[in-house]
This record gives C-alpha cells, structure tokens and sequence, in this order.
C-alpha cells in the first residue's frame, strides 16, 4: 500500500510530461563529467538533457544559464537543485578577504541569484496541484560549527535561512523549498585525504562509516515527492549531528 501511494505522489507531482534536465558547470576538469551525465540520462533515462558552462557566483552567468534552459525547454521550470558549494579551510587571521568573499559568492549568493531568477519560472504554472520544488544544499557545517570554515558554515547557515524564508513565502503558491545538509560523503574534497585520516573521520560517526552519495540522492527523491514537506532539513550523516 505504501508503494502505491507513492508511485501515486510521484505521478501527481513530478510533471507529467517527457522529463529534461538542464545542468550546469564551471571548471574544465567538470566538463568531462557533466557531459557523461547528460549522456546518461539520455540514453538510459530518456532525458533530454542540456550542459551550459556558468558560474554561478556571478549573476550575469545565472541569467545566462536560466536563459539557455528557457530558451531550450520552454518557460515552465519544475524543479531548482542548488548544490554549488567551495571551502577554504583556513584560519580567521590568515584568511584573506578575496577567499572568504569567494567562498560567499559561490556557496550563497548563487542560491539567491538562482531562487531569484528561477521562481518566475515556478509560480507562472505551481499550484496545490501542480507543485514546484527548491532543494538547496547546506551541511552539517551549517548546523554546529567547524574549526578554521567560518566562512563556509557561515554561507550554509544563510542556506538554511533562505530556504526558510522562502518555504514560507511561496507555500501558498505551490512551490516548496526544502534543505540538504549532508554529513561527510565520499565525494572529491574526501578522496583526497589520506587513508589514516579518512579512517579517523569515519570513527567520529556514530553510524562508523562515511556516506556515500547515493545517500544524498535518497534524501533529494524524497523531497521532490514529499507534498506536505517544506521549510524543513534532512541531514543524511550517520548520526554525527542530532537535531
């Protein structure tokens, strides 16, 4: 019975329409990747898919790539995934401020220029019906503090108010606006940490193992499916913060 409720939930939420997906990327080293994606999606999904190189710490870049989506697949925008994210690492003293600025722009004000540019886009078709989503990325860093990443708890704290915020304003409008906030996951930023210290991270967590992505990828199908959910933050990390 719960299966078919939520094939249902699925069917009445996720548009009912061939599915695309437009996704973005900055560095070189990225291209590569993104391409494989939207490869994949095509031929094993059926999605079309569109890769539009932008930065999105950069608002002109954002309106670049809200343009190319539209442009491409209409007017209509179902759902925004904003999961840009960098770190410093680095003490507050030594810390120059062009690296935390980076660090701002890139972590927070591309989910504000995002929101901004992509929820006209949302509220022209949303309804109790028809609903729209935001899933925006944080962390367990925007829940307790980590040492020398002031900067980057900072950007996934404002994350968590932004969405918030939002849930709020547009709930009567069809549009959600749920958060993220993993916990250490085996992703790049990991795999270059040596074996002794990944071993050492992974006994900080009470689950005594480091996450993989396909934990994230649970968590954000549930929130595109999940009608009664928003304003709310799922943190997929063994058991390493509590709420």
């Amino acid at each position: 019975m719960k299966k078919e409720l939520y094939k249902w939930q699925k069917q009445q939420l996720l548009p009912a329409v061939p599915a695309v997906s437009v996704n973005n990327y900055r560095s070189a080293s990225s291209k590569a990747l993104s391409d494989a994606i939207a490869e994949k999606l095509e031929k094993q999904y059926g999605v079309e898919a569109l890769v539009v190189k932008a930065d999105v710490s950069k608002y002109e870049d954002c309106e670049a790539l809200v343009k190319a989506a539209v442009e491409r697949f209409g007017d209509k925008i179902d759902v925004l995934v904003n999961n840009a994210g960098i770190t410093n690492n680095c003490n507050w003293i030594d810390i120059t401020h062009e690296a935390y600025e980076n660090v701002i722009n890139t972590n927070l004000m591309s989910f504000l220029h995002m929101t901004h540019l992509v929820l006209p886009y949302m509220i022209n078709h949303s309804s109790k019906d028809n609903q729209c989503c935001i899933v925006n990325t944080s962390s367990v860093g925007g829940l307790t503090g980590v040492i020398n990443q002031a900067d980057y708890c900072a950007s996934k704290s404002g994350i968590i108010g932004l969405s918030r915020a939002l849930a709020l304003e547009f709930a009567g409008r069809g549009v959600r606006v749920n958060v993220i906030a993993p916990g250490m996951i085996m992703t790049d930023m990991l795999r270059g940490v040596n074996q002794d210290e990944l071993n050492a991270l992974a006994a900080t967590i009470p689950e005594g193992y480091i996450g993989d992505v396909s934990d994230i990828a649970g968590a954000l199908e549930y929130l595109l499916t999940a009608p009664y959910v928003t304003g709310q933050i799922i943190s997929p990390n063994g058991g390493f913060v509590l709420q």
